[in-house]
């Protein structure tokens, strides 16, 4: 499917990053070039856990990733579009922001939560894209540099992201996009902070033991998939670009969201 084209092509930390529009949503894609990567806990931590080790490096391939977070203002689109069901917590209306079948405007660039992993993957097909991989992910999030945090290792303030939140309902996320400080070197942003976010990877805490060197795409089966960045309840110690997590595809919960990627052929198609 193709785009609607090149717009614009933004400076970020002396990476030049050219960003596309998706044809179906209109979300604005950074272009993250390819190359090698140092993947996992950096060298010089100290923390991390065991699925998180060890660092390697990894080359992917160019690709585009969504510069923020898919918003429930373009998940309204999708389920307008296709009659999706909307997104709801499975238990407690009180984490629900969407009332019912309707979604407030006053959340409409909040991203979008109480999605599972089916969801996430539907939205992405629809748009024309596919959920990253957790190796693109954190590509798009750090660039080729061996840092904790999308803007290096300097620790993390209100200033850089959302988090070291209590759930108050919609008061509890920002707007996508707001934290200059906090983008990663490409200029794709909240990739720490706001939500945790749903990738393609079947998870496997071995994994980076046996991870090819190119490309990798996680397990071929899994019962459980995997999370990366940080959600708003996530407190300073865990504010991680390698923190990875999981959950069973099906689950949803009010601090899950995700974005989209897609191959660089596919914008020519």
């Amino acid at each position: 499917m193709s785009l609607v084209g090149i717009v614009t092509s933004v400076q970020a930390d002396d990476s030049s990053a050219t960003e596309i529009l998706g044809p179906k949503d209109g979300a604005p894609l950074v272009f993250i070039p390819a190359g090698p990567f140092p993947m996992g806990v950096p060298l010089a931590a100290r923390d991390g856990g065991i699925d998180e080790r060890p660092n390697h490096t990894v080359y992917v391939d160019a690709f585009y990733i969504d510069k923020y977070e898919v918003t429930n203002g373009r998940y309204l689109q999708f389920v307008t579009e296709t009659g999706h069901r909307t997104p709801q917590h499975p238990t407690d209306p009180g984490k629900s922001l969407w009332k019912g079948n309707m979604m407030p405007e006053s959340i409409t660039n909040l991203p979008v939560i109480n999605v599972d992993w089916y969801d996430a993957e539907a939205y992405c097909q629809w748009a024309g894209r596919r959920l990253p991989t957790e190796a693109e992910w954190e590509k798009a999030a750090k660039g080729p540099n061996d840092w904790r945090f999308p803007w290096g290792d300097v620790e993390p303030t209100n200033e850089h992201l959302n988090f070291n939140q209590v759930w108050r309902g919609e008061a509890t996320l920002v707007q996508v996009g707001i934290y200059e400080k906090g983008k990663s070197p490409y200029g794709v942003y909240d990739v720490a902070g706001n939500v945790w976010e749903w990738v393609a990877d079947w998870y496997d805490p071995e994994y980076y033991h046996k991870s090819p060197e190119r490309n990798p795409k996680g397990p071929f089966t899994g019962t459980e998939k995997s999370i990366r960045s940080s959600g708003w309840q996530v407190e300073t110690p865990q504010v991680r670009i390698f923190t990875r997590i999981k959950s069973k595809p099906a689950e949803r919960n009010h601090s899950t969201g995700f974005r989209c990627a897609m191959d660089v052929s596919s914008s020519s198609s």
